[in-house]
Order: structure tokens, then C-alpha cells, then sequence
């Protein structure tokens, strides 16, 4: 079932995640709601773990890591 997420655009804020700019928080927020309609359910620390991959702030192997270790729940 999907559920809305809170999306800031004045404030730049998903689900209460800061982006740098308006560009970065909605194709991160397209993202993340295609793949809530295959059962992905974000959190803030997914959202925060994919907001710092895309920002090059993690690399990859940092990436899976983390969601190896279920760091996003």
C-alpha cells in the first residue's frame, strides 16, 4: 500500500531529511516513490543514507554496507 511522505519544497525537506537544493530533493523523492511502490518503506535514515550517496558524501560500497547492516531502520 503507499503512503505519502512529507515533501518541503519551500524547505527543502523530505520527511524532515535537509537537500541541498530543490533539484536533488525531488529526483531523490521520484526515487524513492517508485521504489515505494515495491514495498520500500523510507525511514529518515534510509532517506538520509540515499541523500548522502547521491551527494557523493558515501560511496557505494559505504552504501550497501550500511543497508547490509540495516543502518536505515
Amino acid at each position: 500500500m503507499y503512503r505519502a511522505i512529507a515533501i518541503d519544497r519551500k524547505n527543502l525537506t523530505l520527511m524532515g531529511v535537509q537537500f541541498p537544493d530543490l533539484k536533488t530533493l525531488e529526483s531523490t523523492a521520484n526515487a524513492i516513490g517508485t521504489n515505494m511502490f515495491e514495498g520500500f518503506e523510507p525511514t529518515f535514515k534510509s532517506i538520509e543514507l540515499i541523500r548522502d550517496y547521491v551527494l557523493e558524501k558515501i560511496t557505494f560500497a559505504e552504501f550497501i554496507k550500511f543497508a547490509k547492516e540495516k543502518a536505515y531502520v
